[in-house]
């Protein structure tokens, strides 16, 4: 069946590194854009970053630009990202999801708990 899982998520503190990543199976990985979300307390899920099917092109939420860096791997079957130079308000639930062009299907991952507290 089809399963997106994240994982990499944790406490660190403000200023510091994490590295998520989303291991997908039981689909064609690489007809999808991939895309990273987050979900605050309290608040509405949003997007984060996002790549092409081919990884040629990526995208970014302002709030993350410059800090964030989303990749993809798809022999690996695998969405990755980068989270540098980490602040308070970038603590949240962090969800991977899969888009097919042309077409309504999208599937989602559990989420990895991501914290930013000294």
């Amino acid at each position: 069946q089809v399963q997106l899982v994240e994982s990499g998520g944790g406490l660190v503190q403000p200023g510091g590194s994490l590295r998520l990543s989303c291991a997908a199976s039981g689909f064609t990985f690489h007809y999808y854009v991939m895309k990273w979300y987050r979900q605050a307390p309290g608040k509405e899920r949003e997007w984060v970053a996002g790549v092409t099917r081919d990884g040629g092109v990526k995208g970014y939420a302002e709030s993350v630009k410059g800090r964030f860096t989303i990749s993809r791997d798809n022999r690996r079957k695998t969405v990755s990202l980068q989270m540098n130079n980490l602040k308070v308000e970038d603590t949240a639930v962090y969800y991977c999801k899969a888009e097919a062009i042309g077409s309504d299907t999208v599937y989602w991952g559990q989420g990895t708990q991501v914290t930013v507290s000294s």
